[in-house]
């Protein structure tokens, strides 16, 4: 029973970083905002990896490539455009477009490591992608064809591409590290190549300057919407499988729309509901193991 809590309160933690990263992106520069995120997110990690690791495992030469592109897409690129996205668009928005990860992650997976989709598989990215049309275009799709969207939404969907990009690579090169410690190592390594664009951005200083308040958004993003959400969730993984864990992924945008809208006081629209809808829906299929069909990825 405790597992599933822990799950839960994962999404529901994750759901907040959107959140918290709209507020923490009005008063603190993208580049500082990553930084410490990570640099809180970094130390922590470091002493979850010991106490679950026994120890803290050394990177093998041909590791340390692999190690420095995880922390370029997952940690420095992918935060870098997701707090310059929440300066701009509304964190409910946010979540709904981020959401679709799995469903990018699935289709590449399809063509690059030939995994097969069935039909429940297909059938979800279809949904989840017209949930995401509906939320970017805010119910009208001829938005997108008339080139009418804006810099947000473009640097949200740039956080996706990032996110998948770090997934394949994980997927394909560190498979002899446990989880656990290829994303300590990801994000020592993206936290160190934040330090030097945050510096010039003049955190030595400005940093003096932030509110309680800031101060509190960016330990809750570096601790709870990553660490302790990443932690519980391996553990999630490791008691009660994969399949099961990751049906909770699908309470994320849920639970940023339903924070957004009673922190942020941002409005719940007819198309971010039915966005939602869609999105979660189309999502859970993509995740399931239901039979089917089979299509099988082509090069």
């Amino acid at each position: 029973m405790l597992v599933y809590i822990k799950l839960l309160l994962t999404a529901f933690f994750w759901g907040g970083t959107f959140v918290a990263g709209r507020m923490v992106a009005q008063n603190v520069e993208p580049y500082s905002a990553s930084f410490l995120r990570f640099a809180v997110a970094s130390v922590c990690l470091v002493f979850f990896t010991w106490k679950m690791e026994g120890n803290f495992p050394a990177l093998k030469k041909n590791q340390i490539i692999h190690v420095i592109l995880l922390g370029m897409t997952g940690i420095f690129s992918y935060n870098i455009f997701f707090f310059k996205g929440l300066k701009i668009i509304d964190a409910g928005r946010a979540a709904l477009i981020i959401a679709n990860n799995p469903v990018f992650i699935t289709l590449l997976a399809s063509y690059f490591f030939k995994e097969r989709l069935n039909v429940f598989k297909l059938a979800g990215v279809a949904i989840s992608v017209t949930g995401a049309i509906v939320v970017i275009s805010r119910g009208n799709p001829l938005e997108i064809l008339s080139g009418s969207l804006g810099w947000g939404e473009l640097y949200i969907f740039c956080c996706v591409l990032s996110w998948v990009a770090f997934s394949l690579i994980g997927k394909s090169v560190m498979s002899d590290l446990s989880p656990v410690v290829a994303i300590t190592y990801s994000s020592l390594a993206g936290t160190a190549f934040l330090f030097i664009p945050a510096w010039y951005e003049g955190i030595a200083f400005k940093m003096l300057a932030y509110s309680v308040s800031d101060w509190l958004r960016i330990v809750y993003l570096g601790f709870f919407g990553t660490v302790l959400g990443f932690v519980w969730y391996y553990e999630g993984i490791k008691k009660i499988g994969p399949s099961r864990a990751s049906l909770f992924i699908n309470f994320v945008p849920v639970s940023a729309v339903f924070l957004a809208f009673f922190i942020l006081k941002e409005p719940v629209t007819l198309s971010l509901l039915t966005g939602t809808i869609l999105v979660s829906s189309g999502v859970y299929l993509t995740n399931s193991n239901m039979s089917g069909a089979s299509v099988r990825g082509s090069s």
